[in-house]
Order: structure tokens, then sequence, then C-alpha cells
């Protein structure tokens, strides 16, 4: 994937770590030179390992699958999920920070970048590199929905918390073919934001509702 990171300066690695990142990077860069060359369904594993000059068995070694080719997993990429629910500004919904956060990062544009450009017409116009895109994110389901837990009073493992974490890792696909694909984002969001703010409210008059235990009456 192009480079887009704005990430802080990672601290120094060892000669060993540089080498595989160097090899990772090789094989990264021949891959997407490929696939935009003559599309992701028309060359071989092989091929790209060829031309990075590896075995293929150095190949699947750091990448296991052939999608994960064009996406170089960020590693603090659910760091900044969680916390964008986590350290969203006071007064600020959970819906409304994760519907930021979409808006954010998940939203990729070109900016007249035309190796992005390209980047991004290849996943968008090959499926199975749109559902990975969806899979990784899913992945950071089952952790989101805890912290949606903790940020929201509600007890760990709360279904309406689970619901909530899946569509908002969801919810960036009604951008898909849009033609105005920030404002797709922000409808499918409006939605789960009047979801959540029945369910919040719900849960804040229960509470409210348990008192404690009065004494027998005079």
């Amino acid at each position: 994937m192009p480079e887009t990171d704005t990430s802080p300066t990672a601290a120094p690695i060892g000669r060993r770590e540089r080498k595989k990142a160097a090899t990772r990077q090789a094989i990264a860069d021949a891959a997407l030179r490929l696939f935009l060359a003559r599309g992701y369904d028309d060359v071989g594993i092989r091929e790209i390992a060829d031309a990075a000059d590896v075995s293929t068995t150095t190949l699947f070694k750091h990448f296991p699958v052939k999608e994960a080719l064009v996406f170089d997993e960020e590693a603090d990429q659910e760091t900044r999920l969680l916390s964008a629910v986590r350290d969203r500004p006071a007064g600020r919904s959970i819906p409304a920070a994760l519907c930021e956060h979409a808006l954010r990062l998940r939203l990729a544009t070109a900016d007249g970048d035309a190796e992005f450009t390209a980047f991004l017409d290849l996943v968008d116009n090959t499926p199975a590199l749109r559902d990975y895109v969806q899979s990784m994110w899913l992945r950071h389901a089952d952790a989101l929905a805890q912290v949606i837990a903790e940020e929201s009073g509600l007890p760990a493992g709360d279904p309406a918390c689970t619901a909530m974490a899946h569509f908002a890792l969801e919810a960036p696909r009604a951008a898909h073919g849009r033609d105005d694909p920030r404002a797709a984002i922000r409808r499918a969001f409006a939605l789960l934001e009047n979801g959540w703010t029945a369910i919040d409210s719900g849960s804040r008059q229960g509470a409210s509702d348990v008192q404690a235990p009065t004494g027998p009456a005079d």
C-alpha cells in the first residue's frame, strides 16, 4: 500500500529486524507494481516472489494470504480505534466518535496522488480486496465492544455493545459506490446514533431506578 502513515517514528530496530522489514517492503512493492500493471487476479504468487527475488516460502512467511500483499496492516490500527472512543471529547457520543474515526481513517482520498488513485481503484474494483479490508477491521470488534461497555457503564459482553461495535465497523461499507461517500457514512452513523441514544438513556434510567434499601417504616 502506498505510504500514508502519520504515526510517531518507531524506536530504532536491530540489523536483523531491518533486513526483515526491507524484505517485506520489497515483496509488497513488487506485488503492488504487478497488480497495478495487470490486475490483482491475473498475477500469481510465484511471479511476485520472482520479482522480489525471494522464494515463495519467504513470501508466505511475511504475507500468509495473497490479499495481505496489498495491505500492510498497521500495528496501531486497533489502538487508534479504541482511543477514538476512550479519548473522545466530553459530550461527544460513542457513535459520533466512531463516525469521526471512520471519516478520518477509513475514507481514503487520493488528493491528486496518481499512484494512490490507482491503488484505490485497484481495491475498489477487486471484490476480494474489498472484503479483505473489511475483515481487517472486523478483527477488532471484540476489543471495541469491551471499550464501549467500559465507557458506557454497561456489563462486559452486553449485546448492545457487541452490536454497536459490529455495526460501527461495518458502517463505512455504506460509502462504496456513492457519489458522496462522506454523506453516506454520516447517514449510516446517524442511524446508529439514534439507536444508541435510546439504549444509553435506558441504561441510565435503569441505574436510577435501583435505590438503596430503606429501613422499616417507623
